[in-house]
């Protein structure tokens, strides 16, 4: 998201000084009638698609822009500056709202012309939109820091080996944050979804990061620890092993052991990290316990957790660290709304009465030809229904991403898949494999799923995991990534819906 934050910023840069003379340019070049011109600009296909159904013949001498017509699908696209351009100059601008539409707001704000029109999919749906799920066999998503290998519950026998250099450098304690106020925004935060108010997360903070440790360098086999008071000390360690701690919530950590090898230098004789991780990791923080006497004698583990984080992190980026991984994450809204012809009806009649509004000429037109399409996609939502109620399966399961759950959920079908729909991850671990194959086989299902693209290995590789090997791949197309040609050949949002629907018919026979 930050790259993308970057881009918009020197998109944003270039574009200022076109914007004043572009109007003027065009107007010149192009004739007075095209400055009147009804000018609208989408972001996908589903939304560009709509809008023309609902223009009619109106959309010959429409000015109606695309933006995602190259293939690109909407997860990874980044406007470019002539996009900007279309974006602030148009009369309405239709987007889906959801992450991947994080560069929206400063362009907007940027934008030309301040009346335009703004429909955001997701604010359009309010209580019927859906978050991102996650379902049994789904392979979570990989994050910065290895997020993804942080855990509090596991099989003992999981549990790995790891070396000092997992926690190579030099870190600094969260303890005097907790102290000075620093904190003070992530115990509010905390306080919103938690149990406590934000003074008791604070007071349990400072007593669980106490420490008179201020930093600690690790550098190969030595670890240097500095105090409040100035003193430094060290010496090398040497791996003992790992301890399993069990929590009194049920939950557990894996303790890893160090032992000094000099202990005549005032370092701490016994150690133990533990960084929420059970195999090698480099961990965004870590929590230290200590005794000169041994590991037995580590005093109240279970309240007393003095936490390290990177020394060159400010105050303030280690608040925005607790807000986001000290509580519960914020979900995600799943963006893909389109693939549902129930949320096709509602988008249509908002989109239909945005452009009533901006061309009140046209209204009675607009009006008849949203009605029109909305019975068409009345009709096809009723032939799905009926091709579920009557189907032998009520499970579908896709080796792939799975855009579909508006889809799915609107008919009552269960579903597995090996990514969430946003997922930007292509390859699944052995046990994500296995467990679609054998659901497949437990199924007996006839057919793997995958959605559009040329890449189909990892359905492939389900199929061939399975009993029989002899399923066949079906692919349903989100409509991610349809292009200009794709329109030009005459493509449209009803007709890859029907596609989809032969498909699922197979699939649930």
């Amino acid at each position: 998201m930050m790259k993308k934050i970057f881009t918009i910023f020197l998109a944003l840069t270039m574009v200022v000084g076109l914007l004043a003379g572009c109007g003027k340019k065009n107007d010149a070049e192009t004739g007075e009638a095209d400055s009147d011109k009804l000018k609208v600009v989408t972001t996908i296909f589903p939304e560009y698609d709509w809008v023309k159904d609902i223009l009619g013949d109106k959309a010959e001498s429409t000015d109606l822009t695309m933006l995602l017509n190259s293939g690109v699908d909407l997860h990874s696209y980044q406007p470019t500056a002539d996009d900007i351009v279309k974006i602030s100059d148009c009369d309405l601008f239709v987007y889906v709202g959801g992450e991947s539409d994080g560069w929206v707001e400063s362009v907007l704000k940027n934008a030309d012309n301040k009346n335009v029109k703004v429909i955001n999919l997701l604010n359009v749906l309010g209580d019927s939109a859906k978050t991102e799920e996650t379902v049994e066999g789904m392979q979570e998503a990989e994050h910065a820091h290895d997020h993804s290998k942080e855990v509090s519950t596991f099989e003992d026998h999981e549990v790995q080996d790891r070396s000092l250099s997992d926690w190579a450098g030099s870190w600094q304690s969260a303890y005097p944050f907790a102290l000075d106020g620093t904190l003070d925004d992530a115990f509010a935060a905390m306080a919103e979804e938690g149990e406590m108010t934000a003074d008791e997360y604070k007071t349990y903070y400072q007593k669980g990061y106490k420490t008179d440790i201020t930093n600690i360098d690790i550098e190969g086999d030595h670890i240097a620890f500095t105090y409040e008071d100035g003193k430094k000390v060290g010496s090398d360690y040497k791996y003992i092993g790992y301890y399993v701690q069990n929590w009194s919530t049920g939950t557990k950590a894996a303790m890893y052991r160090f032992e000094a090898i000099d202990r005549t230098s005032g370092a701490p004789v016994c150690i133990e990290f533990n960084d929420h991780m059970i195999e090698s990791a480099a961990p965004e923080h870590f929590h230290i316990r200590m005794s000169n006497e041994s590991f037995d004698a580590i005093v109240d583990p279970e309240n007393s957790w003095p936490t390290f984080f990177p020394a060159d992190m400010t105050g303030e980026e280690l608040c925005e660290h607790m807000e986001g991984h000290g509580h519960a994450h914020e979900e995600e809204a799943d963006e893909h709304v389109w693939l549902s012809l129930k949320n096709a009806k509602t988008l249509v009649a908002a989109i239909a009465d945005a452009l009533q509004e901006l061309d009140p000429d046209n209204k009675s037109t607009y009006a008849a030809n949203a009605a029109a399409y909305i019975e068409k996609l009345s009709a096809l939502d009723g032939a799905y229904q009926s091709a579920v109620d009557g189907a032998a399966r009520k499970t579908v399961l896709f080796g792939d991403r799975f855009p579909f759950r508006y889809l799915v959920d609107d008919y009552g079908l269960s579903y597995y898949a090996a990514f969430a729909g946003c997922s930007a991850e292509s390859e699944a671990s052995f046990e994500t494999v296995s467990f679609l194959a054998k659901k497949v086989d437990e199924l007996g299902l006839p057919c793997v799923l995958t959605i559009e693209g040329k890449n189909h290995k990892l359905t492939e590789t389900i199929v061939q995991s399975t009993a029989a090997k002899n399923q066949k791949v079906l692919t349903m197309d989100s409509m991610q990534s349809t292009t200009a040609k794709d329109v030009a050949n005459g493509t449209t949002y009803l007709s890859v819906m029907e596609q989809n629907l032969g498909v699922l018919k197979e699939a649930l026979d």
